[in-house]
């Protein structure tokens, strides 16, 4: 049986002047990725909480909430509060990412570890074990519409290895410059949910942006390497 792909559109590339209609526009995705920026971590701001509570209200689409901020440890727990599903925050912004994890799972969501592009996948080894996804970013994190990282594919395989050494299977997320038209290489090489911004908002059919994406990375599971 091949491995489901799930779609996470970025509601980064949503109009919020018509935020509940753009998020029913994408209801047959499978989360609505919800990125948080402070202006520090990455050279970018973004959304907080109280558009994460609206965002909650407006969609029944479980909430993938990728926190790119240098204090997670202060901030998670806001976030699980305001509603989070699944929470990623980032390896290089924390020296506790153990006890995050466990506090996140404790507090009944899932917990999720993000990686820059110069990041290797060997970090995660001491905390693989104990994560539900990986989120590798596949452009330097801070702006939608970058380009994908070529190199990425590499990390993907390692990353994908190194579950199968461990015999566990988180799902693992990948971030930046996808569309349909690549999204069957990065499958192939081990990702499984996909966030897309530009590639589903920027359509003028969201479903059949969402769709596209959706046949695409499946197609590529097939020639999984």
């Amino acid at each position: 049986m091949l491995e489901e792909i799930r779609i996470a559109p970025s509601v980064l590339s949503a109009d919020f002047a018509r935020l509940g209609e753009e998020l029913a526009d994408v209801s047959t995705a499978d989360y609505v990725h919800y990125d948080v920026m402070d202006g520090h971590f990455v050279p970018n701001l973004s959304f907080g909480l109280d558009i994460l509570r609206t965002v909650k209200a407006a969609t029944e689409l479980p909430v993938d909430v990728h926190l790119m901020i240098t204090n997670p440890d202060e901030m998670v727990e806001k976030y699980l509060d305001a509603g989070a599903d699944l929470v990623s925050f980032h390896y290089e912004a924390t020296a506790h990412a153990h006890r995050l994890v466990s506090l996140i799972k404790e507090r009944g969501a899932k917990a999720s570890i993000a990686l820059n592009p110069a990041t290797p996948v060997l970090a995660l080894e001491p905390i693989l074990d104990d994560l539900d996804m990986v989120l590798l970013m596949t452009v330097n994190p801070g702006f939608g519409g970058q380009k994908f990282i070529d190199s990425s594919l590499r990390k993907l395989r390692r990353l994908r290895r190194m579950c199968d050494e461990h015999g566990v299977n988180p799902l693992i997320e990948v971030d930046g410059g996808i569309s349909a038209k690549n999204v069957a290489e990065v499958t192939a090489a081990g990702a499984n949910v996909i966030v897309a911004g530009s590639a589903v908002f920027g359509a003028d059919d969201r479903t059949a942006a969402i769709a596209d994406i959706r046949r695409a990375g499946q197609a590529g599971v097939s020639k999984m390497a």
